[in-house]
Formats: C-alpha cells, sequence, structure tokens
C-alpha cells in the first residue's frame, strides 16, 4: 500500500513508510552529504596527521642543530601540542561555530556552511589520528628507527620508508573507528547550515511535525552505516592479526 496522505499519528510505521516515500530524496541527500564529511574529513585528517606526527616527533640535535634549528623544531612542535589539545579538548560544535562565523564577516565569496563543514571535521579528526599515530609509533621498537639512521637514512627517511607504514598499519583498525565517530558527529554541523542526514531529518519532518517517526528512520539510516564500517573495521583487525600470525611462524 502506498500512502499518498500523512497517516494518523497513532499509525507509527505507516507514517515512517510515508515519510520514507514522500521524502526520500532529503534522506539520500543527507546520506550523501554526511558521507562526503565523514569520508573527506577522515582522509584529510590523515594526511594532515601524519605531517604534525613527524614535526612531533623531530628530536633536536644539541650539537648539529643551530640556534635557528632549534628555535623552528622548538615552535613547531609547541604549535603541535597546542593545537592537539584545543582540537580535542573542545566540542566539535564550539569549533564549527567559531570557525564558519568567525569567517564569515570577511565576506569570502566561496565560503558556505558544507566548505566550512569539510575544513572543522579535516581539523577535528587531524588531532585525534595523530594522537593515534603517535601510540603506533611508540609501539614500534626504537631500535628499528636508530638501525636505519646508522645505515645513513635520515630522520625523515628512516620515518616515511620504515617506522611510519608500520605504525599506520597498526593504527588502521584505531583511525577506522574514527571514521565511524564521524559519521554520528557531524550531525552538529547542522547548526551552521550544512545539510548533512540530521538537517535533512528536520527539514523533511518541518512541514507535518512528525519529528519521532523521522529521526526513527535518520537513526536507522546511521545506524545501518555503523554497522557496515564497523564490520570493515573488523575485517582490517582479522586480517591484520592473521597476517601477524603467519609472519611470526615464518
Amino acid at each position: 500500500m502506498i500512502f499518498t496522505q500523512l497517516p494518523p499519528k497513532n499509525e507509527f510505521f505507516q507514517t515512517v513508510i510515508y515519510l520514507l516515500k514522500t521524502y526520500d530524496s532529503f534522506f539520500i541527500r543527507g546520506v550523501m552529504i554526511t558521507l562526503l564529511l565523514s569520508i573527506v574529513g577522515t582522509i584529510g585528517g590523515f594526511l594532515l596527521s601524519l605531517v604534525l606526527t613527524i614535526i612531533r616527533m623531530q628530536k633536536i640535535d644539541n650539537r648539529r642543530d643551530n640556534l635557528i634549528t632549534k628555535a623552528i623544531k622548538k615552535t613547531s612542535q609547541g604549535f603541535t601540542y597546542v593545537y592537539i589539545t584545543v582540537f580535542r579538548g573542545t566540542p566539535m560544535i564550539v569549533q564549527a561555530m567559531i570557525f564558519y562565523y568567525g569567517l564569515a564577516p570577511l565576506r569570502i565569496p566561496f565560503w558556505e556552511p558544507l566548505l566550512a563543514g569539510l575544513i572543522v571535521v579535516t581539523l577535528n579528526t587531524t588531532a585525534y589520528i595523530a594522537e593515534v599515530i603517535r601510540s603506533g609509533i611508540n609501539g614500534i621498537d626504537k631500535g628499528q628507527l636508530e638501525a636505519a639512521r646508522s645505515l645513513g637514512f635520515s630522520f625523515n627517511q628512516s620515518m616515511f620508508r620504515i617506522v611510519l607504514p608500520q605504525a599506520i598499519k597498526n593504527s588502521l583498525p584505531a583511525i577506522g573507528n574514527e571514521f565511524i565517530v564521524n559519521l554520528k558527529d557531524t550531525a552538529v554541523l547542522s547548526v551552521i547550515g550544512v545539510v548533512d542526514l540530521f538537517k535533512s531529518t528536520q527539514q523533511a519532518t518541518s512541514g507535518n511535525f512528525r519529528l519521532v517517526e523521522g529521526f526513527f528512520i535518520a537513526a536507522i539510516i546511521y545506524l545501518m552505516l555503523t554497522a557496515i564500517t564497523s564490520r570493515i573495521v573488523h575485517y582490517l583487525e582479522h586480517r591484520q592479526s592473521k597476517t601477524k600470525v603467519v609472519v611470526e611462524h615464518v
């Protein structure tokens, strides 16, 4: 049965079907924007976190580094510490409000809620993944870095060719979990006008006042997205542990 009119309030599931059929384009658009924010934010955050990690891992060599080099390293490390502390210590919703409305008076032509949302999610994710990768690096035997340096590799070469690949591999499940967090947390970006799944659901229910039914649909969609991603993360964890077992036997 296809519902062409809004069912009575006591018919919950009939109302759900009606909303799905009537406002399917709203929900599809919301899912696409939510996925865009999560994918771009996670990938962008991952790439930027590599830069932060390299900066944080730089060691000051009192014999080889001159005063300028030492100052640059100390300043850079201080910046990364403040950056990670601020973005991990404040809610994304507050960051979005400050970032979007703070730059709005500049009247930048392309400054729109979606662009601001992408940047905020990326910057926020960078802080969290940087900590994840740092933990992954700390789990690697320091002798590998020292061995690489003794073979003539520079610090950056040692990090990018030997240490980081292992740390990233060990951190993949945690990075996948960060993507799951982004799927849910991007809903807060509706406060600056980003039309994600949360905002699309609000739009779909604004005229009929069926908020419970509408957000029931949104909850099921969020659950499906996180469940699929969780399965992928679980697969990566299982594959990684299986690879470790094979290597140990070899």
